[in-house]
């Protein structure tokens, strides 16, 4: 691969996991509205909300590849966001006690030719029955805030997962092996 790559996030995590590939990339994002179109389904949402990350982007580095990624947390037929404050980090954290949740991410791939390769990963994690002490001792690391779902599952909530079923890098931000699979193939 020659041409350059961006990517289209502000997330310190996505920038760790592309610094696994063997790549040299940068790092360059626009905000944009991530209301979701309710009459498509998740991953199709995801996908064209890593799009409308991506397309800015591409606008202004027409020559290069640039990669948009937007994750969600699921669970009862709703999306559990970022938390608004200490309080909404714990309810997040209850609701996700002692059961099985859905991390879904969606990626869009924009080459230099403008071709995109849109895709979305699914990730299964079980939470082990968490008491108060614990909601309270994580939510007062500081570490939910800024995380779907109240959580960052490679830190300290690491201790509160019994399980996964899929790619663990998907619940970091961004399901590494199969952007690395597709930026191989471009």
């Amino acid at each position: 691969m020659q041409k350059k790559i961006i990517l289209a996030s502000k997330s310190p995590r996505r920038k760790e996991l592309m610094e696994l590939t063997p790549w040299e990339f940068s790092v360059d994002a626009v905000d944009v509205d991530e209301t979701m179109d309710e009459s498509q389904d998740i991953e199709e949402n995801l996908k064209e909300l890593a799009c409308k990350k991506a397309l800015p982007i591409a606008r202004k580095y027409p020559d290069d590849i640039v990669i948009g990624s937007d994750t969600i947390v699921y669970i009862d037929g709703q999306i559990l966001g970022k938390p608004a404050d200490a309080d909404h980090a714990k309810k997040l954290l209850k609701k996700l006690s002692g059961r099985a949740h859905s991390v879904y991410t969606g990626v869009c791939i924009i080459d230099a030719n403008d071709k995109k390769i849109k895709f979305c990963e699914k990730t299964t994690v079980v939470f082990k029955e968490l008491t108060e002490e614990e909601i309270d001792w994580y939510v007062s690391s500081g570490e939910p805030m800024g995380k779907a779902g109240a959580y960052g599952i490679q830190g300290h909530a690491g201790l509160f997962v019994e399980s996964i079923v899929g790619d663990y890098f998907n619940v970091v931000g961004l399901p590494i092996n199969r952007v690395y699979e597709e930026l191989c193939r471009i």
